[in-house]
């Protein structure tokens, strides 16, 4: 589905957002607890799958994204807000299932914005 909104929008906003690099992002999606959260119809959940397709986006010039990748910047850039306007755990951050379900988006809630 095609965001409304602008291509210089979503980069912005991506930018601000997802704070993970490319090798983080990839190290993270490798490990047990990247794949302990999310749902799931097969054996991938839908987090880890968007981490992939977020790797080879950040690794993609501005220029050359197609118009699905910016379609799914989009969708994390929304996936992103409304997961932290949630809010998270009033304790024990570092290890909860809410930050985990944001790194696998590209996001890390500990990191400096």
């Amino acid at each position: 589905m095609a965001s409304s909104k602008s291509h210089d929008e979503i980069w912005d906003e991506w930018g601000e957002l997802v704070n993970m690099a490319p090798q983080e992002l990839e190290d993270w999606l490798e490990t047990d607890e990247s794949k302990s959260v999310g749902d799931s119809e097969e054996s991938e959940s839908t987090g880890h799958e968007s981490g992939r397709l977020i790797v080879k986006i950040k690794r993609t010039n501005k220029a050359d994204l197609s118009e699905d990748q910016w379609n799914h910047m989009a969708t994390v850039v929304g996936y992103i807000k409304r997961h932290i306007s949630r809010g998270g755990p009033d304790d024990d951050v570092e290890t909860s299932a809410w930050r985990y379900s944001l790194m696998n988006w590209g996001h890390d809630p500990l990191k400096e914005a």
